[in-house]
């Protein structure tokens, strides 16, 4: 994840230094070192091929990155905007690893946690001044996906939370807020999903290929353009209402039982499109052309994947 997160700021413009917080001996220093910035050029090449980056321009942007070794920290991080740790999902080495970052960088340093799975208020003692301390979640490759999941903590500073969102915004990525809970938001919702694909190979549902393409072609194709709840509210929330009253009683499941916000809604009137808010507010928009719009994203999508066919037409 590092090194995918070096890539996207050399790529942006910016230097990047990327520290071993294992000590090594210097053969083995320049084992890693070659590696790493091996990686990036591989990774370049790659966006080079895929046309997003000349190729004379790719070694321009590899001479941005550096590896440093443990014993350079301290000066690796002297010149520092901000401090993202990268180290394997183990509380203790996370907590070292920031602990040591904290004492070597300017009290204005903003400095992030990459993990995906650790609380961000299980970390933030560690860090000298905490309210500088935040989560920033990266999804592989990091290079190329556009979202970065920011999970502030109990101490964190509101502006450090907007520093942080401008920053990746800066760098063309598309940044979101979530609150200090287990999961965020991606893996959370990934995690149903994945298990319920798994579930149904298991089951005989459908084979693992039809279960993908169905993925691919409905589920992953919508929600490329309309997000899971405006989706709710374009269909309207007493579609999902009553179809998670059928699945559980049907399944016999609880786990498609639908919380409670969507029974609010449904009481309160809530729908959707359709009564001009849901879980959000259409109220001054103009519908007819919202839905334009969206399908218009839908029909350039069928375009992209070369699904896209006139009409069979009779002619004489």
């Amino acid at each position: 994840m590092g090194r995918g997160i070096a890539v996207a700021f050399a790529y942006a413009g910016h230097s990047v230094t990327m520290i071993d917080v294992k000590a090594r001996t210097a053969e083995q220093f320049a084992a890693l070192e070659a590696e790493a910035v091996g990686e990036v050029r591989k990774t370049l090449a790659s966006l080079a091929r895929f046309g997003l980056l000349d190729e004379n321009d790719a070694e321009a942007v590899v001479a941005r990155v550096s590896v440093e070794p443990a014993q350079n920290t301290a000066a690796a991080l002297a010149g520092a905007g901000i401090v993202f740790e990268g180290v394997p999902e183990v509380v203790d080495l996370k907590r070292e690893a920031l602990a040591a970052a904290s004492k070597c960088v300017g009290s204005d340093v903003i400095i992030a946690s990459t993990t995906s799975t650790i609380l961000v208020d299980d970390l933030s003692s560690s860090v000298d001044l905490p309210q500088r301390f935040l989560n920033v979640h990266w999804l592989n490759p990091a290079y190329l996906i556009p979202l970065v999941e920011i999970s502030p903590g109990a101490a964190t500073d509101p502006a450090v939370t907007e520093r942080v969102k401008a920053m990746l915004e800066g760098i063309g990525k598309v940044p979101v807020v979530c609150a200090a809970t287990p999961g965020f938001i991606v893996p959370r919702i990934q995690a149903l999903a994945m298990n319920e694909a798994a579930r149904m190979v298991e089951e005989g549902v459908a084979s693992a290929e039809d279960i993908d393409k169905a993925i691919r072609y409905g589920f992953g194709f919508r929600y490329a353009v309309l997000g899971l709840l405006e989706f709710i509210d374009w269909g309207g929330g007493d579609i999902l209402y009553y179809a998670s009253r059928y699945l559980e009683g049907a399944l016999g499941s609880d786990r498609y039982r639908a919380p409670e916000v969507i029974s609010r809604n449904m009481r309160e009137g809530r729908i959707g499109l359709r009564t001009g808010a849901g879980f959000l507010d259409y109220s001054g928009l103009d519908v007819d052309a919202y839905r334009e719009q969206r399908l218009a994203a839908l029909v350039d999508m069928l375009r992209h994947f070369g699904l896209a066919r006139p009409p069979v037409l009779d002619r004489d």
